[in-house]
């Protein structure tokens, strides 16, 4: 046998054998301690072996740093024996920071006691699970019940209880399963759909699904499927205002309302990690995510004016098409939405930049924006034009890097994400968590250093599904500790 043939082999045969152990650790950290560990935001648990081994080698692009998947079974293996609350851990951080500052320490276990002292002790949170219904059935929602039942983990945070719609015939339950099974852009769910028909219930990956046929609220009783102090997610945006979201509370259980679009009114919209802090979540009880294109952007304007101060600017987002438009040439209230969105670009209108306003008035008179729909079905991307108040000295390597650093460590490591490939094309976004993503390498900044266009990619569906979910955590008060 070729001697580098045989080594190759023989080295690779090893970071099987490590990614397998890690996620052993990994798998039960999550389920006897409802310890999360991911690497970069990339999840460990519910993975093949190659993937976590492409996960480390993809840390040396985003972090510039060698992860070691030896290392990363040490400290994996290393928290197993600590006593710990409740928590979500980056061993990526972890790495970087033991690469840095190994010297001062004995061994891992000492270096790892000192970095999560503030996490030791299994009661030093509390958490009591949160009952979750939805409200609507269509790609937010779909996407939704696959977030919550693939991580419900050891059932402590959130708990998908029911859906509600409207029976659509007699089949209606096994039409909804196979589209929660099976689905054309995210692909086939993690995990096992199974239909309960004497109960009428989903039994997906454990959970127990009620699907409770309504036509309004005040028609339910929550309670009478063991359902209570729910937090209704309503992913349908046709109820906008505080008024009309007010109905969900006819129904008997439902304490908390979650609207999966922009709000009206005086309900604060909230990009998750931005502005959610200041939403008075112990007396308030209807809330609202933002639009996909809010969540996306919002990151962005955030770090660009905390370093460089924004005089204003212009928002283009080329958008994936929606369920709201034709397929075909066919009336329309939107007059261009009526044409063919598999065979036209379809210049239409954004409220973007009304709603990054919301959240940041000092850009008020300052911000414009539109979109172009172009026949993708997921997955787009916003084109951010930024007239700047102090100057870029380093250029487009000191932009990106702001967005780099910014990925990897800080409040923002969940919304921000970072591209490098010069091969990163649309359908490479489908099922990032990210809110955002920024293309580092279409970054421009002017000559002057004065003005900068940042090229930022999200998945309109699963990126921001993810965003609400973090809201929906926060809101039930059910976050664990954070290290990443």
């Amino acid at each position: 046998m070729n001697t580098s043939f045989s080594s190759e082999l023989k080295n690779w045969v090893s970071k099987e054998k490590l990614a397998l152990e890690l996620i052993t650790y990994a798998s039960a950290l999550y389920f006897d301690k409802n310890i999360e560990l991911v690497l970069f935001r990339r999840k460990l648990v519910d993975k093949g072996v190659t993937e976590v081994i492409n996960d480390h080698a993809y840390a040396i692009t985003f972090a510039k740093i060698q992860v070691s998947l030896k290392n990363s079974v040490q400290f994996a293996k290393a928290l197993c024996a600590m006593d710990l609350a409740p928590a979500k851990i980056d061993l990526g951080r972890l790495e970087k920071e033991w690469q840095q500052e190994s010297t001062d320490h004995s061994n891992i276990e000492s270096f790892l006691h000192t970095k999560l002292a503030n996490f030791i002790g299994s009661d030093k949170i509390t958490i009591k699970a949160k009952d979750i219904v939805l409200y609507g059935f269509g790609r937010i929602g779909r996407l939704a019940a696959r977030i919550l039942s693939e991580k419900v983990g050891t059932g402590s945070q959130l708990r998908l209880k029911a859906i509600v719609v409207r029976k659509k015939g007699e089949d209606d339950l096994v039409k909804r399963a196979s589209l929660l099974r099976k689905d054309s852009v995210h692909g086939n769910i993690a995990g096992t759909v199974d239909i309960d028909h004497e109960n009428n219930r989903l039994l997906v990956n454990g959970n127990a699904i009620q699907v409770i046929y309504a036509n309004h609220p005040s028609e339910i009783d929550y309670t009478a499927y063991d359902i209570q102090d729910a937090l209704i997610i309503d992913n349908m945006g046709i109820w906008k205002d505080r008024e009309a979201l007010s109905q969900h509370f006819e129904a008997t259980g439902a304490s908390q309302v979650l609207l999966t679009a922009p709000a009206g009114d005086d309900i604060e919209n909230v990009v998750y990690g931005i502005n959610h802090k200041g939403v008075d979540i112990d007396n308030e009880t209807i809330f609202s995510a933002a639009s996909c294109t809010t969540n996306c952007i919002a990151p962005i304007l955030k770090l660009v004016e905390d370093n460089y101060g924004i005089t204003d600017g212009h928002i283009e987002t080329i958008h994936a098409y929606t369920n709201d438009q034709n397929l075909i040439d066919n009336f329309h209230k939107k007059a261009r939405r009526g044409r063919s969105a598999a065979l036209n670009m379809v210049l239409t209108s954004t409220g973007a930049a009304k709603a990054a306003i919301k959240i940041f008035p000092h850009l008020k008179g300052k911000l414009t924006a539109s979109a172009v729909r172009v026949p993708t079905p997921n997955a787009s991307i916003a084109i951010l034009g930024l007239n700047l108040k102090n100057k870029v000295n380093g250029g487009v390597d000191e932009m990106n890097e702001i967005f780099r650093q910014a990925a990897l460590t800080g409040d923002l490591v969940e919304q921000i994400g970072f591209a490098a490939s010069e091969e990163h094309v649309s359908t490479d976004v489908v099922g990032n968590t990210n809110a955002t993503e920024i293309d580092s390498l279409n970054t421009i900044v002017a000559e002057s250093g004065m003005r900068t266009v940042l090229y930022a990619w999200y998945d309109n569906e699963f990126g921001y599904t993810n965003q609400v979910i973090r809201y929906a955590k926060h809101i039930a008060k059910v976050r664990r500790l954070t290290y990443y």
